[in-house]
């Protein structure tokens, strides 16, 4: 949208939502890297997208509608087609005699209005609404996509049926029966649902009398769908020709990967096929391929950790671990940074297992440990192609180690994750795995401990805490410190106390099916102090480092995660039950 960036400013300013101070950094940023003032703002958690669309419908003179609560009735929302409305941003949402009311994002987006005038014969007005709405409203067409799935199956699973039936077992049969339309049809349904569904796994699972489809979203997994019995063969070997994996292998475990495009995006599916007593179980992560465009401040870092973070990153040598369990984020952490790091005048490789991004200009090598070719192997030969910055996907074992910390000593930055519940805990392990604890005080610049929460969605409730409800939860975390944080970042005022700060929980309504919708993390970032060398020097425990670095400043993750509460993301129920697990 063409809006003149002096308009956009006074009306950004007469809104009161961001300082003079603020939305002159914005301008000077904004003209530095030729963006507009509004999306700096946006970037820099000034402003929330929402409030910039509804300023920027203002200044155009467009009516801003809001479609996040809202069930639109199908006959309205199938005028536009799922991929026209997927690819354009744009939804139906309300028709009179002659007239089409369409919300998008973009009103100068001619030829997705001309393409709908055509279609449906009506005039089309123009509304501005936000991204969130029009997601919500897209999530509406994956009702249909379940019918459409359930016609299929309701279709095919006789064809199916008849398929398993006619496998002799050989490699050419299970071939043709992986390649049968009615299997096609099916396995291409499933991947384009889990992927409208924003999920980041699925499984399929065989059981004694039926095969169970789960996807995971959020990170909590769901049932999404009960198959036939029958339909787990044909099923199977439809991903395995997919992931060029072998078709006649039923005994051993295997390990492969393929890609679709879909509206646009590349997304690589990372298989994984285990044989169980009633058949083979299916895992697919999948992995949306473009990093690009993350930025800390989005992944939930601010304050104090934020500085911490992008002071590490600015030094050319040491290392910045990430920890947590699997499925934390630790990774998209890394690209984050690696994608800050990524400029003209440096080099930098990594070594993954699996390559689970792909990013321009960085040389990315994927281990293969069933020819040698371990995180080991990989990391001697690297340190040999002139890096400036390395990422190891993860330090595993000692040797791994031992190499990373000798890489970060002769003059590289070392990004790599590792398996602890805590940042304090960083420290143990890599003494345990044989690193010597001088050589971990010299290269270490910080360690960043994370788990991802669910956020709230707009459906969110406010509440109080009473006393009570303060008095337990202080048992779990120091209220004290996550107030003082609350007010050296300008959260609350000077004068709040936990009975005058809201919160919130969530509320199921609309297309919710939870109250939650994505993820953010929630983070603790320990840095290099001279006090926390001391104790590593001397082999203490992680609690009395984590202790140490609580002193020194350090929000613990479930302290950050009330931090967030505040903020409106998340619920404490929800900060409490991925901290505990």
């Amino acid at each position: 949208m063409l809006i003149d960036d002096s308009q956009l400013k006074k009306f950004i300013l007469d809104s009161g939502l961001v300082t003079q101070a603020d939305l002159q950094s914005a301008e000077v940023t904004a003209n530095q890297q030729g963006k507009s003032i509004g999306d700096v703002l946006v970037t820099d958690g000034k402003i929330s997208p929402d409030n910039l669309r509804r300023i920027q419908a203002y200044v155009l003179g467009i009516p801003f509608v809001e479609l996040k609560s809202q069930k639109i009735p199908f006959d309205i929302l199938s005028l536009i087609p799922e991929p026209i409305a997927r690819t354009h941003n744009i939804v139906a949402f309300k028709k009179s005699d002659d007239t089409l009311e369409v919300a998008m994002l973009n009103v100068d987006d001619l030829s997705a209005i001309d393409f709908i005038k055509k279609k449906v014969r009506l005039k089309i007005a123009p509304r501005l609404t936000d991204a969130e709405s029009i997601k919500s409203v897209i999530v509406q067409y994956q009702k249909s996509l379940k019918a459409e799935f359930g016609d299929i199956i309701m279709k095919e699973s006789s064809a199916l049926k008849t398929v398993s039936e006619t496998i002799d077992g050989s490699t050419e049969s299970i071939k043709k029966m992986a390649e049968d339309l009615p299997v096609i049809r099916i396995v291409d349904t499933l991947l384009k649902h889990a992927i409208l569904q924003d999920a980041s796994d699925i499984h399929i699972e065989p059981m004694e009398d039926q095969t169970l489809v789960r996807y995971r979203i959020d990170g909590i997994l769901h049932d999404a769908m009960v198959l036939p019995k029958n339909a787990e063969p044909p099923i199977t070997a439809r991903i395995k020709v997919l992931s060029s994996l072998r078709l006649d292998e039923k005994r051993l475990p295997q390990d492969g990967r393929f890609q679709i495009d879909m509206n646009d995006e590349r997304v690589s599916f990372r298989v994984s096929i285990l044989p169980t007593y009633y058949g083979e179980k299916t895992v697919m992560r999948l992995l949306r391929e473009n990093v690009s465009g993350f930025t800390l401040e989005y992944s939930g870092f601010h304050g104090e950790a934020l500085e911490a973070v992008h002071h590490a990153i600015t030094q050319t040598v040491g290392m910045i671990l990430t920890t947590g369990p699997t499925g934390s984020g630790k990774t998209t952490t890394l690209y984050t940074v690696l994608d800050i790091l990524n400029t003209p005048n440096v080099n930098i490789s990594t070594i993954e297992d699996p390559v689970e991004y792909q990013m321009k200009r960085v040389n990315q090598t994927q281990v293969k440990p069933e020819i040698g070719f371990t995180f080991s192997t990989g990391l001697r030969t690297l340190v040999r192609q002139d890096p400036d910055i390395i990422m190891v996907g993860e330090i595993r074992d000692n040797e791994t180690a031992a190499l990373a910390v000798n890489a970060a000593l002769t003059g590289h930055l070392v990004l790599s994750t590792l398996h602890t519940n805590s940042a304090a805990g960083a420290m143990p392990r890599l003494i345990d795995m044989k690193v010597e604890p001088f050589l971990l005080v010299s290269t270490i610049n910080i360690v960043i401990g994370q788990r991802l929460v669910r956020k709230l969605s707009d459906s969110k409730e406010k509440y109080f805490l009473t006393k009570d409800e303060i008095n337990v939860l202080k048992v779990h975390v120091d209220l004290d410190r996550v107030l003082a944080a609350l007010k050296s970042e300008k959260v609350v005022g000077a004068e709040a106390n936990w009975e005058t700060i809201p919160l919130f929980r969530a509320v199921v309504a609309g297309s919710d099916e939870n109250g939650y919708k994505s993820r953010v993390g929630i983070h603790e970032v320990l840095r290099m102090t001279p006090t926390i060398r001391s104790l590593v020097i001397k082999g203490s425990s992680s609690s009395d480092i984590e202790a140490q670095a609580r002193k020194e400043g350090m929000l613990t993750m479930l302290e950050d995660g009330v931090f967030k509460c505040v903020q409106g993301l998340t619920s404490i129920e929800e900060v409490l039950r991925v901290v505990s697990e």
